[in-house]
């Protein structure tokens, strides 16, 4: 980040808000790399400030844990970046730039669940679970210009990007070998059988797309 004093090592000051923000993004990386074994000094240090500013933001360091943790699962982020895609590019370049941006946020979420020992998302109650909705229509929406050419509607054909995507990104499914973006695009558009009249975006059994 550019809030970091040129000297001492210390951040400029922030207005509360983007200082709660700068707080979590220390704290995720950290969080990957130590559990719940991370420091408030090891996050103070990551943002460059007094170990005792975080606790003028958080009142305990679990929250602040738990605040990056939401932030991770938040998916309004990559619901505004699969919303940015250019519906004008090419499907095959559409489709792959809404895997690339899913994956993203996939990957970071395994990561810390995997460090913090979750099977899942924690919430308690049904209704705090949060809908899948806001992002299979913001997929559907990125297919939705080729929907002419598929042969299922639109909607599964989201449904079964974002559940290949997740399918495709998990290590312990894949066995530590996840798939391409492009793997992922040609088994939905292309499936796995060989046809005569297949195209260059197959590739032949047992390769890499």
């Amino acid at each position: 980040m550019t809030s970091t004093a040129a000297t001492g090592g210390r951040a400029r000051p922030l207005p509360p808000e983007e200082r709660r923000a700068a707080l979590v993004a220390a704290t995720l990386p950290l969080v990957v790399k130590h559990g719940t074994k991370v420091t408030t000094k090891q996050i103070a240090e990551a943002a460059g400030v007094a170990e005792g500013t975080i606790f003028r933001v958080f009142p305990d360091k679990e929250s602040l844990v738990r605040e990056a943790i939401a932030t991770v699962l938040d998916p309004l982020p990559t619901v505004a970046a699969l919303n940015a895609i250019d519906l004008d590019l090419p499907v095959r370049e559409r489709l792959g730039q809404a895997v690339d941006i899913i994956r993203k946020r996939l990957e970071t979420a395994f990561a810390v669940m995997s460090a913090l020992r979750m099977d899942g998302p924690q919430h308690h109650k049904p209704e705090e679970r949060p809908s899948h909705q806001p992002m299979l229509d913001a997929i559907e929406r990125v297919v939705a210009p080729d929907a002419h050419q598929f042969r299922m509607p639109a909607p599964e054909v989201a449904r079964m990007l974002r559940l290949l995507t997740f399918a495709g990104t998990h290590r312990i499914i894949t066995d530590n070998n996840p798939m391409t973006t492009e793997e992922v695009v040609s088994v939905l558009l292309d499936g796995v059988l060989r046809r005569p009249d297949s195209d260059s975006h197959q590739s032949n059994p047992g390769e890499r797309c």
